[in-house]
């Protein structure tokens, strides 16, 4: 996969050289590319930003630099890449929307600061471009490279080859498959007990279908303490006769009307 970022902070962006995205890159399987946005400013102060029209506090950035940067790298050869803008006011990013990311040959993001991009800058590529406007969380940040660098995070290890386990990708938290919906539940490792807190014994057991049974449980009970809106999104269809019990022990209730289906 390819990997194109402007910005203004390029050097925000070193993270990306260690770790298992550093390994990535070292071996090929992702190709990322980091650009400087004032390379394509034309004034002495290689200028990027201007106050906002109608008034109002903070600076907007211009569409000049933007148009000519963007025009530049997705005209670098090759099909089109796909526009990730990230900014609180987009979609939510998901898991869901990671797994759809990882399938594209060429990610193409554009981190704004201050007030966010001239709005025109969007509606020119959006007729031009696969454009996203995507946001990681309810909150705001000084700018969109920390959004950048955790987008390109989640998304390069779904590619074949970034993780050393395949299968840690289909346990993950909101990950698909017999999990689907539910936070992970808690996990261990040697020594069996540490400072008097022992492993559960059902996990050195070696019963694989107990084990399995009892992850399943653990999610259950994570995700109702911590994320109850998930599990009310399961439905009753989506749970079995243990699963029912399990929340059945925590006072979890579907509505009548579920319940009746």
């Amino acid at each position: 996969m390819r990997v194109d970022i402007i910005s203004i902070f390029p050097e925000y962006f070193a993270p990306l050289d260690v770790s298992l995205i550093g390994k990535a890159r070292h071996k090929g399987l992702l190709d990322i590319r980091l650009h400087q946005l004032r390379d394509w400013t034309h004034d002495v102060h290689r200028t990027v930003d201007d106050t906002p029209y109608g008034g109002g506090p903070g600076m907007v950035m211009k569409p000049e630099p933007w148009s000519e940067a963007i025009d530049a790298v997705a005209g670098s050869g090759g099909p089109p890449p796909r526009l990730i803008v990230p900014t609180p006011s987009g979609r939510p990013f998901t898991q869901e929307v990671a797994l759809e990311y990882a399938k594209e040959p060429w990610l193409l993001f554009a981190p704004a600061r201050y007030e966010g991009i001239d709005a025109r800058v969007m509606a020119e590529y959006e007729s031009r471009l696969r454009v996203d406007e995507v946001s990681i969380g309810d909150y705001v940040l000084a700018g969109g490279e920390a959004a950048v660098l955790v987008i390109v995070e989640a998304v390069a290890r779904l590619l074949p080859g970034v993780l050393g386990n395949a299968g840690s990708v289909t346990d993950d938290s909101f990950a698909p498959g017999a999990m689907a919906g539910l936070l992970e539940g808690p996990v261990y490792t040697k020594p069996p007990v540490w400072r008097g807190h022992q492993v559960p014994p059902i996990l050195l057991s070696g019963n694989h279908g107990a084990i399995a049974r009892w992850r399943r449980d653990e999610a259950l009970r994570r995700t109702l303490a911590k994320r109850p809106e998930l599990v009310a999104r399961l439905g009753p269809e989506g749970l079995d006769k243990r699963d029912r019990e399990v929340l059945g022990e925590a006072s979890f209730r579907f509505g009548p009307e579920d319940m009746a289906n």
